[in-house]
């Protein structure tokens, strides 16, 4: 659990911190930007990407970590992985190429100009070749490495964010001849082209990794393909089951403009209170990225290592609640994040937070057709979940706009949650605590229920907020000394603070 605990963190700083600076470059965005519909279809843009992403690398990530701790020569693993990507990304590229002007078309209409998707398909074949030299440092446990070149592509890219969106500015007023180019009408093509500069660099930064003899294994690769296919399935629909809402909700939203003018402006609303909640999203990816491979590497015959799945799953839980509870009760400084003109769509926030934190649940009960080798049931449970986040959305966006697709995303992942967790007894049976998760989970929602009322019964903004500390304060302290681990790691902490004293 150490280990754990310490891998999260070095993986919480490379996709945490990451994701955290984006969140406040996405959000800068919404007050550079002039119009709301320009948030809108770059909510709809990453939301495509975020989708790519998982059919380029179609499961081999996971494949790789499976087959390099099985095989003895892993290099001979991450080499033909390699390979593999390298070829389907070049053979995405010019498809693309070839159908850029009508696909760009069908996806927003007039709104999405065919450089932006452009930008977008050498953004994500760039992403896409990184992604496995990335598996690799992560597999070699090198999450220093990793966190370094992650942070500093962000960095990057919040740089020539502000090279266009304040020196640009600037510099047209002292020198209007030589930057006569710049327009804040073009500000979606500097996010792109920002972005693209980005992935160039961290590209270069991670190509150490393929300083290796090459050599691809056909039977190897026929092996990987049949493991990973049915986690590319649940990759598809585990990521639609995120992004569906943003990528449909233009066609399904009624707007007879060739622009899209009143759907993209929604889908801005909702896409920026959307990010709000990506704190959850951040907690989960930096788990994620150091319990996978620690599952992986553990004796799945050792009842000592089930009862660690069921300790690391618990406290996942515990610290998710306690996010959900911060989130929701400090809202009133968050919302000050966004323009005025967004604070419409907050209703949407404790709503996507708690799917999220279904969605982080159901990864961690994930693990059981991980091990066994049964990722069919991950596929099946994907598509589940997907059937119910668009048949949510087919029926209820026409009329209710983007309140039907946090809804779609709640009951999504809650149903793929109770289903994964009911199979995996069944296949792998795991000694989960579910009374101490229950009464955790119904604390932090009679806490909430009286965060709600606080905010409907409580005028000023201090006193708010002093009668929300006091309640996230409760869950504190009753999850911290009623629970056996944590409790037992508060009296050492103690211990060490009096010795530490005493010295």
């Amino acid at each position: 659990m150490k280990t754990l605990a310490k891998e999260t963190l070095y993986y919480g700083i490379g996709s945490t911190l990451p994701r955290l600076l984006s969140w406040l470059l996405s959000l800068y965005w919404a007050f550079a930007l002039p119009e709301i519909k320009d948030i809108g279809v770059l909510t709809n843009f990453y939301a495509w990407v975020a989708l790519l992403q998982v059919i380029l690398t179609y499961g081999m990530e996971t494949g790789f970590f499976r087959y390099a701790n099985k095989d003895d020569n892993p290099t001979k693993v991450f080499s033909t992985t390699f390979i593999s990507i390298a070829s389907t990304t070049l053979l995405f590229f010019l498809i693309s190429m070839a159908f850029l002007k009508p696909v760009a078309f069908a996806l927003g209409g007039t709104a999405m100009k065919p450089r932006f998707l452009l930008m977008m398909v050498l953004i994500l074949c760039i992403d896409v070749l990184g992604s496995i030299p990335f598996a690799n440092l992560r597999f070699k446990q090198r999450p220093i490495r990793f966190a370094t070149i992650k942070v500093l592509n962000v960095v990057l890219t919040i740089l020539f964010n502000l090279f266009f969106f304040i020196a640009c500015p600037w510099l047209q007023a002292k020198f209007p001849d030589a930057f006569s180019w710049f327009t804040l009408d073009r500000g979606i093509d500097y996010i792109l082209i920002s972005n693209l500069a980005a992935s160039v660099i961290q590209f270069l930064l991670v190509s150490p990794e393929l300083r290796i003899k090459f050599t691809f294994d056909k039977a190897l690769l026929r092996q990987m393909l049949k493991y990973s296919f049915p986690i590319l399935i649940l990759g598809i629909a585990g990521i639609l089951n995120q992004t569906v809402d943003k990528i449909v909700f233009p066609w399904l939203f009624p707007d007879t403009h060739p622009d899209k003018v009143n759907a993209f402006r929604e889908l801005g609303i909702y896409g920026q209170n959307f990010k709000i909640a990506v704190i959850m999203v951040m907690f989960t990816q930096a788990f994620r990225y150091a319990f996978e491979p620690f599952i992986f590497a553990r004796n799945r015959e050792d009842s000592s290592d089930r009862q660690s799945f069921s300790d690391a799953t618990r406290y996942f839980i515990l610290f998710g609640l306690l996010i959900f509870l911060l989130t929701t009760g400090y809202i009133d400084i968050i919302k000050y994040l966004l323009p005025e003109r967004y604070h419409v769509g907050l209703k949407v926030v404790p709503i996507v937070l708690l799917g999220e934190l279904f969605f982080g649940i159901y990864f961690n009960l994930s693990l059981w057709y991980k091990l066994t080798d049964q990722t069919k049931w991950g596929a099946y449970m994907s598509l589940f979940g997907l059937a119910i986040t668009l048949l949510i959305n087919v029926l209820f966006i026409p009329r209710y706009g983007y309140m039907a697709c946090a809804w779609a995303s709640f009951f999504a992942n809650l149903s793929m949650m109770v289903v994964s967790y009911f199979l995996g007894q069944k296949h792998y049976p795991i000694p989960y605590d579910l009374k101490s998760v229950a009464l955790s989970f119904l604390l932090a929602m009679v806490l909430f229920g009286g965060i709600v009322l606080v905010y409907r019964q409580v005028d000023g903004l201090w006193l708010r907020l002093l009668f929300n500390t006091l309640l996230i304060a409760v869950y504190t302290v009753i999850v911290a000394t009623k629970d056996p681990g944590l409790k037992g790691l508060m009296i050492k902490l103690g211990r060490g603070g009096r010795g530490n004293k005493v010295g």
